[in-house]
C-alpha cells in the first residue's frame, strides 16, 4: 500500500506559503502571454524587476550558486536591503530581514497563470494585510498585466 501523492504547481505552492505569513498581499491573474515570454522577463531579476515590482529601483545579484542567490535591492522609497533568493523557472522567493516577496507562474494554455506575494515580516503586520490587499494589490497586478498584454 502506498500513500497518495499531492503535487502542487508553483502558483499553488506560493498560495500555501502566503497562508503561513500573516498579513501578506497575494494577488493572482492570468497573463495574456506565453510562459516562456513571461519568464524571460521575470527570470532576469536585475533587468526585469525594476519598474515592474513596485518600489524596486535596482536589484543587483551579489552571490549566485545555482538557483540560490543573494541580492541587494534599492527602492524608490529609500529601501535598501539584502535579500536571500531562490530563482528557478516559474518560481521566485526573496526574503530580507523585514520583507518577503514571491512570484510564481505556470502555463495555462497559451497564457500564464501568475501569482505575486509581498509582505512585511514584523510583529503586528496582520493588521496591514487588508490595506495591502485593497490598495497595493490592484496596482501591482495592473503593472504585470499591462507589461504582458500585447499592444494592439
Amino acid at each position: 500500500m502506498t500513500w497518495p501523492l499531492g503535487e502542487l504547481d508553483d502558483v499553488r505552492r506560493l498560495r500555501a506559503l502566503a497562508a503561513a505569513f500573516p498579513g501578506v498581499l497575494l494577488e493572482e491573474a492570468v497573463l495574456p502571454a506565453a510562459f516562456e515570454d513571461v519568464w524571460a522577463v521575470l527570470g532576469d531579476p536585475e533587468g526585469g524587476f525594476p519598474g515592474l515590482v513596485p518600489d524596486v529601483r535596482s536589484l543587483r545579484v551579489t552571490e549566485r550558486e545555482s538557483e540560490r542567490m543573494r541580492a541587494l535591492v534599492r527602492g524608490r522609497s529609500g529601501l535598501r536591503a539584502r535579500f536571500d533568493m531562490v530563482l528557478r523557472p516559474g518560481w521566485c522567493l526573496m526574503q530580507s530581514r523585514f520583507l518577503v516577496f514571491g512570484m510564481a507562474a505556470v502555463r495555462d494554455g497559451d497564457a500564464t497563470r501568475f501569482a505575486y506575494m509581498a509582505g512585511l515580516r514584523v510583529p503586528g503586520v496582520r493588521f496591514a494585510g487588508p490595506v495591502l490587499r485593497r490598495v497595493l494589490g490592484p496596482v501591482v497586478l495592473r503593472r504585470f498585466v499591462r507589461r504582458f498584454t500585447p499592444a494592439e
